[in-house]
């Protein structure tokens, strides 16, 4: 280690580097790849959300604005939340941020710090757990449990994990990467004993419209909360509206808080690019014939993977109820992180290793699915062909 290394501070000298990132980095160049390994779709952002972009830009609106977010957004963003959930909190609660990644950022640093802990289950996205690290708080795992009927997670596990050190429960349902969606007695249970020990809720429900079975979307807090529990939500329109390079999220927090969530913001980005939201907002208001377009997609994908992996007879998964990866394991190989390495240079197919999850995404490989159908049943065959060999 380098004394410039050496000086750093432990928290940020010690951050993971992205398991995923390094097999996209080893296979980045193989011939005829099909990316199938980060979390999004191959179609560019719609026409009528860049459109609403460069009529922003052509107004001049490229000066600083409101670091909670445009008005217009806000209440947007309001009414989407009315529309889909049924509830009427008003735009106070909504705050625009620079990803969903910087809402994530912003709710660990407003509920938890050095010698804190967060309970969240595992596997899981890795961005979580080394935003705590960074932050100088502890990631507590909770195992997601794997079973012929789906993945599971038993509520009791989640409570008994909670010690004096417990500041706040994450919860990402839909699951990145395993599909897992929690039903609402979970969330009952949840949010019981948060509210009984004082803890934060934080939701982070990203993928609540890319749900199967004939659902609309995911089971959410918001169907059971009040608007002043503490639960902050966390959103972004990556997936939603293929906006995954424009870097726009959303946090939805009790209006009492508001302005110390304004202040996070004013010290990090000090807020999002106008031209941006109002892309953001033509998202929210004439986004959804685009969004179920998505997800119908997806569900097509999904079919085409599912039947050529059964096939197989060595492949090990279950059909995800929400988001839009597979995360499946073929037997006898328990590397992830080499399996991956192996599948991309010998077959061009691009996956994720469980690894890069947690220790209990060991054994996997995730698999985004929102992709054409042609890249699919390309990706489906090879796949087939290399496990059979």
């Amino acid at each position: 280690m380098t004394d410039l290394i050496a000086s750093l501070r432990d928290e940020a000298r010690t951050a993971p580097e992205s398991g995923i990132v390094d097999v996209i980095t080893f296979g980045r160049d193989c011939a005829d790849l099909i990316p199938l390994w980060v979390g999004e779709g191959d179609l560019p952002t719609p026409e009528f959300i860049t459109r609403a972009a460069a009529a922003s830009l052509a107004r001049g609106e490229t000066f600083y604005t409101h670091q909670r977010g445009i008005p217009a957004l806000r209440q947007a963003l309001a009414d989407y939340h009315l529309r889909h959930f049924g509830k009427d909190w008003g735009a106070e609660r909504y705050f625009v941020t620079g990803s969903g990644m910087q809402a994530i950022q912003i709710a660990v640093r407003l509920v938890a710090g050095s010698g804190d802990e967060v309970i969240y289950p595992s596997p899981a996205w890795p961005n979580l757990p080394a935003a705590l690290q960074i932050a100088g708080a502890e990631a507590v795992s909770v195992p997601l449990v794997f079973a012929a009927q789906g993945w599971t997670l038993d509520a009791d596990r989640v409570i008994a994990a909670i010690t004096p050190r417990t500041r706040a429960i994450y919860l990402n349902s839909p699951s990145n990467p395993t599909g897992w969606i929690a039903d609402r007695a979970t969330l009952e249970t949840i949010l019981h004993e948060a509210r009984r020990r004082g803890l934060w809720i934080i939701a982070d429900e990203v993928y609540s419209r890319f749900v199967r079975g004939g659902l609309t979307r995911a089971p959410s807090f918001i169907d059971i909360a009040e608007p002043d529990d503490r639960i902050l939500y966390v959103n972004t329109f990556s997936k939603n509206w293929a906006m995954t390079g424009w870097r726009v999220g959303w946090l939805s927090a009790p209006p009492e808080i508001g302005q110390v969530v304004e202040n996070l913001i004013q010290y990090s980005t000090s807020g999002v690019a106008e031209f941006m939201q109002h892309a953001a907002h033509a998202a929210l208001t004439q986004g959804e014939a685009f969004l179920a377009e998505e997800t119908a997609r997806a569900d097509l994908g999904l079919e085409i993977l599912t039947t050529a992996l059964g096939d197989t007879q060595r492949a090990r998964f279950t059909r995800p109820g929400g988001a839009f990866y597979l995360f499946f394991g073929i037997e006898g190989e328990d590397d992830s992180r080499d399996l991956a390495r192996r599948i991309v240079r010998e077959t061009g197919v691009g996956l994720a290793p469980g690894i890069a999850f947690g220790a209990e995404g060991e054994g996997f490989l995730r698999l985004c699915f929102a992709r054409s159908r042609r890249d699919l049943s390309t990706a489906a065959a090879r796949l087939r062909d290399w496990i059979a060999r």
